[in-house]
């Protein structure tokens, strides 16, 4: 028979290292970069950009598509970066276990 007590202590055991891991990825910082580290956007863990640096060789009136096209790639290097963190944090929380749908919140 299935100990209910015991499997609920372990829901919320889980449950409170979850919120602390979410809490400690929302203070990590990552950063994508594009054009060879002319464009980076810094991001957090809760995908929220922080910072965005752009060399001043690329400010050329001319080539601005050029210049948008690499802000997104960075933007999105960082984003792949913030999701590659989550899930090793994701697989430490779980202790390896794969758990199909668990996801952080944010």
């Amino acid at each position: 028979m299935l100990n209910i007590q015991g499997i609920m202590k372990q829901a919320q055991a889980m449950q409170k290292k979850m919120e602390e891991m979410q809490n400690k990825l929302a203070q990590e910082e990552v950063s994508g970069v594009s054009g060879g580290g002319l464009v980076k956007v810094t991001m957090n863990g809760k995908f929220e950009i922080k910072k965005v640096e752009i060399d001043k060789s690329l400010m050329v009136a001319d080539e601005v598509d050029i210049l948008e096209d690499l802000i997104a790639a960075a933007g999105n290097d960082a984003k792949n970066k913030v999701e590659s963190m989550m899930g090793e944090s994701m697989k430490d929380a779980t202790g390896g276990l794969n758990i199909p749908g668990l996801k952080l919140p944010f």
